[in-house]
């Protein structure tokens, strides 16, 4: 927690001096004794011409819309060349902001982006995005970019993407007053009345969903009848390069948070991210098929995985072929969510050099969370973790779940999930997870200490675990695991074992078989 904290203070130094990015914004200790080759991640630059939003009639009073005043103000700097687009304080309501290259969309302290309730602004795109891993229809996000170079959101406000208007919520994760007071707002509810939806079109969306959220529309008007079931990702960015995302506070999103897809030198620092802890699909960020990316000093606190690597889902995500690789991830603080670092599910591509290091998790469902399942295929490995302190964490420090069946594992464990453990064919839809290395762990409060289970036929491979501390209600339960390594790991469990070792092979402690 020292070194989290030293890193906020020199963050807040670094950023007193300048809004262009610069070699001190992410220090040269963060990329020092990797396990693999990764070149220093390219930071955006931008010309030194600055506009405000206000120059182009918008008004801070939350009730004025001002997309046209963003739109106007990007355009005016382009055609100087790229520079800044300035936020000032206040309230600045808009609809949906397309980012564009070369423009620094700076939102000063004391300014608040707020993305307008009225769905009808987000039109349905006629183009195919990816959601979850799978191209789909979906609404426009409240800021996109796409094929676009040397961009940034930078400074300390809050952007805003009034997801309550969008989200639907569950009654389990209501008390009685809040479901009440729900239910008198409006909405629709679901057959079961267990779950609340802001509009009927929401509800009629997710009733005849194939896959939780990917829809069995086909013509535009059966599209058109469901709209707001398609929510958007509040900041879709799509086949970009040279991306800066720092300072700012990214809140309440319809759906996922920040989506970076397919991006190339990608730099998120000092960021804080916010959902509420029952938003439905509210992750914090999702690093999809992207290659070069830093995350560091960022706090998350959300309704889903916080910070989640991804490469697309099945058939679509291995025709993709696009990994994420060379990811870093330092000095981060997650607090709610239901995995603080998480790889999967969605991981068809693969996801192969990874280093997460000075992260602390407080009361996350899991700390450190592997998922997939039969049918995603993809290979995930040589990924090194180290130095990490959890507090308080009601299902598993470490995770890995080659079983997954859409639920956090907190929901998979109160619905007595049971999966199918006869053995299959191995083929290009068996996910592999290999040669990953985690040292350095300390958790005070958990259920289960640890947790492996990987598939019969596709065992976890060649996993290190070293240097461990965790008080758990239940010890560490291995099973279909390979070439597992163990040493000076004190387990201390209220009751039972401290390792049980299931249906594996060549699980070692300390060098001894288990």
């Amino acid at each position: 927690m020292k070194k989290l904290l030293l890193a906020f203070a020199a963050a807040a130094l670094v950023y007193s001096c300048t809004c262009t990015p610069s070699a001190s914004v992410i220090p040269d200790e963060v990329y020092a004794d990797l396990p693999f080759a990764m070149s220093k991640v390219v930071q955006p630059t931008f010309a030194d011409n600055t506009v405000s939003i206000a120059d182009f009639g918008a008004k801070p009073d939350g009730l004025t819309l001002n997309t046209d005043a963003f739109h106007k103000a990007f355009d005016a700097v382009t055609e100087k060349g790229g520079g800044k687009v300035v936020v000032p304080a206040g309230i600045w309501l808009t609809g949906p902001i397309v980012l564009k290259s070369n423009v620094n969309l700076h939102v000063e302290r004391g300014a608040v982006v707020l993305f307008s309730p009225d769905l009808s602004l987000y039109p349905l795109l006629k183009e195919k995005v990816s959601f979850e891993g799978l191209d789909t229809r979906r609404c426009q996000s409240p800021i996109s970019a796409k094929n676009a170079e040397n961009i940034a959101i930078t400074g300390r406000g809050v952007i805003d993407g009034s997801g309550d208007a969008w989200r639907p919520v569950k009654k389990g994760k209501m008390t009685e007053g809040q479901w009440k007071n729900l239910l008198a707002s409006g909405g629709a509810l679901n057959a079961r009345k267990d779950i609340w939806f802001p509009s009927e079109s929401g509800r009629k969306g997710y009733e005849n969903a194939v896959d939780q959220n990917i829809t069995a529309a086909k013509t535009e008007e059966e599209f058109q009848a469901i709209k707001d079931f398609m929510r958007p990702v509040m900041v879709n960015i799509v086949k970009c390069k040279n991306v800066w995302l720092d300072g700012v506070t990214f809140q309440n999103s319809p759906a996922w948070n920040i989506h970076p897809l397919m991006c190339e030198n990608l730099t998120v620092s000092n960021l804080t991210v916010r959902n509420p802890w029952y938003s439905q699909n509210g992750d914090g960020i999702d690093i999809e098929s992207c290659k070069n990316v830093v995350v560091y000093n960022s706090s998350f606190d959300v309704g889903d995985d916080a910070i989640c690597v991804k490469s697309g889902k099945n058939e679509e995500g291995r025709k993709r072929a696009i990994p994420t690789e060379n990811l870093i991830v330092k000095g981060c603080l997650v607090y709610h969510g239901h995995g603080g670092f998480v790889v999967g599910s969605e991981m068809s591509s693969g996801v192969k050099n990874v280093k997460v290091s000075d992260c602390t998790f407080l009361g996350t469902d899991v700390g450190l969370r592997f998922k997939s399942t039969r049918g995603r295929g993809g290979v995930v490995e040589n990924i090194w973790i180290s130095d990490i302190d959890m507090m308080n964490i009601p299902a598993e420090p470490l995770l890995f779940d080659l079983f997954y069946g859409g639920k956090s594992a907190i929901e998979a464990r109160e619905a007595g999930d049971k999966p199918d453990t006869q053995m299959k064919a191995v083929d290009e839809t068996t996910p592999q997870f290999r040669n990953i290395f985690i040292k350095n762990i300390t958790c005070n409060g958990a259920d289960r200490a640890m947790y492996f289970n990987g598939l019969p036929e596709m065992n976890v491979q060649n996993v290190t675990v070293d240097n461990v501390v965790i008080k758990s209600t239940r010890g560490a339960e291995i099973s279909e695991s390979t070439d597992v390594k163990l040493s000076n790991i004190k387990i201390v469990p209220s009751k039972g074992e401290p390792i049980v070792v299931r249906s594996s092979k060549n699980v070692t402690l300390d060098g001894k078989p288990l």
